[in-house]
C-alpha cells in the first residue's frame, strides 16, 4: 500500500496542491487536510504514515512567518504531533512549514545541539518544546522578498539519514521575505554541524558551498544552512521549493537535473 501523508492546510497556505502532486509522483498517498478538520476530529495524524507542511502564507503570517500556525500545533495538537513524531514517523516543513516547525520547537529539537539516543520519547519531546529558541528564520539580508532559482545540497553526515539517497544538488526555486536561517551564536551553529542538524546547504551550480554569495545563498542564511533536522533524523524543514520542480519541463534554464522530486522519492522511500 501506498504511505498515506497528511498534507496540512491551513487558511493562507497556498503550496499544498504542488506538495500534493509531488508526493504522488513520488509513489505516496497524499490528502490535503484543513487544520479544521484535525480540531474537529474528522481526521488525525495518527492516520497517516507522514506528515508535510506546505509553503504559503499561514494564517497571513499573522504573529511572524509560521507563528500562528506554530501555536494552533501547540495548543490544539500537542498531543497528537508529539506522539506522532515520537513514534518516528517523517515530517517535512516547506518554506511557511519549515518556519513553523521552528517556531512550534519541532526543529531543531535538541536545542543543546546534542544526541541523546535514549530519549526520543514523549518526554524529552515535551521539554525540548520548553526550552528557549535557539535559532529562527527571520527578514531576507536583501531587505526584500526573495523569487529565484538556487541550488540545495543534501549536508555530509545529515541525521537524517533517509536523505543520503539524494545523490546530486536539487535545483528549486526560493520564494519568501523570511527565510534567513540565524542562530543564537557561533556555538549554537556548530553543535548543529557536529550533532548532524543542518539538512541542506545552498551551494552553486557546481555543488560548492555558496560561502555567503549572494545571489547564491539567497537570504543571508547563517553557515549557508537551507534546511535543518532533528537529533532523531525523522523531522526535516528546507527554505527552498522542491515540489516546483518535479517534472524537466518545469526547470527555466531547460539543462536536466536537479528535480526536487529526488526529496519526495527519499522522504517517502528512504530508509
Amino acid at each position: 500500500m501506498k504511505p498515506k501523508i497528511l498534507i496540512l492546510h491551513a487558511s493562507g497556505t497556498n503550496r499544498d496542491g504542488e506538495a500534493a502532486r509531488a508526493c504522488a509522483l513520488a509513489g505516496g498517498a497524499p490528502e490535503i487536510v484543513h487544520s479544521n478538520q484535525l480540531r474537529a476530529g474528522e481526521r488525525r495524524f495518527a492516520d497517516y504514515d507522514i506528515l508535510l507542511l506546505p509553503g504559503g502564507f499561514s494564517y497571513g503570517d499573522a504573529l511572524g512567518a509560521g507563528g500562528r500556525l506554530a501555536l494552533d500545533l501547540q495548543v490544539f495538537f500537542h498531543d497528537q504531533l508529539h506522539e506522532f513524531v515520537a513514534s518516528g514517523k517523517r515530517v517535512l516543513g516547506i518554506c511557511n512549514g519549515f518556519q513553523t516547525l521552528v517556531k512550534a520547537g519541532l526543529l531543531p529539537g535538541e536545542q543543546k545541539g546534542r544526541r541523546e539516543e535514549g530519549r526520543k520519547g514523549r518526554d524529552s519531546l515535551r521539554n525540548t518544546q520548553l526550552a528557549t529558541r535557539t535559532v529562527t528564520l527571520t527578514h531576507n539580508a536583501s531587505g526584500h522578498f526573495e523569487c529565484r532559482w538556487v541550488h540545495l545540497a543534501v549536508n555530509t553526515g545529515v541525521a537524517a539519514s533517509f536523505l543520503s539517497a539524494i545523490r546530486q544538488p536539487i535545483f528549486c526555486p526560493v520564494a519568501h521575505g523570511e527565510g534567513n536561517f540565524q542562530a543564537a551564536d557561533a556555538a549554537t551553529v556548530r553543535r548543529l554541524d557536529a550533532a548532524g542538524l543542518v539538512a541542506f546547504r545552498y551551494v552553486d551550480a557546481d555543488g560548492v558551498p555558496a560561502g555567503g554569495r549572494y545571489p547564491i545563498n539567497p537570504n543571508g542564511s547563517v553557515a549557508d544552512i537551507a534546511g535543518i533536522c532533528n537529533a532523531a533524523g525523522n523531522v526535516v524543514g528546507l527554505m527552498p521549493h522542491p515540489e516546483d520542480h518535479v517534472n524537466s519541463i518545469q526547470n527555466p534554464l531547460r539543462t536536466g537535473g536537479g528535480l526536487g522530486l529526488a526529496l519526495f522519492e527519499a522522504l517517502i522511500n528512504g530508509q
